[in-house]
């Protein structure tokens, strides 16, 4: 006789990533499922005892403290162990950006077994999950965020991706550390700041941005700063104090100071010659 506990989610009112379906399971022997499809992805991850997963004509046993990936429309098998069968949970997941998070868990489909052997949090969240059952919005935002947080466990205690090549590791640090700086120069950060955004240490961080881009990420962060505080003299009215404070600066001074090594000028001086410029042009016209 089968323990299952069930929930199907039918309240799906969150774009991203959704939860279809979850549950927990204590399986008899040999107790198969498929060979089937599934319309969406759906993650098993294995409390107990042991099975065998098939998939693309490979067979991967799998353990307590295992889990593995089935992707939508992909024929697969699985079935509990004849003398040591197992107990698992699942979730089944969709949304816009569901396969871009289980990437960032490290799981795709060259990469279908995970390993998470720190805690029961895995479990503790299916089962809060399945008390959460009605249609109400407090529920739905409840589960949505047991979700978010299952996958915060897989991406915490992922490995290093090893399918990425060194080459796609370090142009994918260098994107997002970019794309950082974009999102937040106007703050006060700094280079260790993008560091611990990307879980670097900051000399890794600058040796990847002298190699491959000739600059440190210093230098970079100060001239997109420069450049953007450029574009709002040129293009706007606003006080050289506001435009300094607009772009990361708290000290004017500095700023002035940092704005006159990069473009030569001072930004009094450089707003003055784009306008006497623009004017020319204007009546040369």
């Amino acid at each position: 006789m089968l323990d299952i506990y069930f929930l199907e989610n039918t309240n799906r009112n969150f774009n991203d990533l959704y939860l279809c379906y979850c549950g927990l399971e204590k399986c008899a022997p040999l107790h198969s499922f498929g060979p089937a499809i599934r319309p969406t992805y759906l993650i098993h991850y294995v409390l107990d005892g042991q099975g065998y997963y098939y998939v693309n004509d490979n067979k991967y046993t799998v353990i307590k403290n295992q889990g593995f990936l089935i992707e939508p429309n992909v024929v697969t098998f699985y079935q509990a162990d004849k003398d040591n069968p197992w107990t698992y949970l699942w979730i089944g997941i969709d949304g816009d950006k569901a396969k871009l998070y289980l990437n960032s868990a490290g799981l795709n489909q060259e990469h279908l077994i995970f390993t998470y052997e720190k805690d029961d949090a895995l479990k503790e969240y299916v089962l809060e999950m399945l008390k959460h059952h009605t249609m109400s919005d407090s529920d739905a935002f409840k589960i949505e965020g047991l979700l978010y947080l299952f996958f915060s466990k897989l991406c915490e205690d992922r490995k290093e991706i090893s399918y990425l090549n060194k080459d796609e590791h370090t142009n994918n640090y260098i994107n997002k550390a970019i794309e950082f700086i974009q999102n937040n120069y106007h703050n006060s950060i700094k280079v260790t700041d993008i560091a611990d955004y990307l879980c670097l240490n900051r000399s890794y961080l600058t040796s990847i941005f002298q190699n491959n881009l000739n600059m440190s990420p210093q230098k970079f962060l100060i001239e997109f700063r420069i450049t953007k505080a450029a574009e709002l003299l040129y293009n706007t009215d606003l006080p050289i104090g506001n435009i300094a404070y607009s772009c990361g600066y708290s000290d004017p001074l500095a700023f002035s100071k940092a704005f006159k090594k990069i473009k030569g000028v001072s930004p009094k001086e450089y707003r003055n010659t784009k306008k006497e410029t623009t004017e020319k042009f204007l009546l040369s016209e």
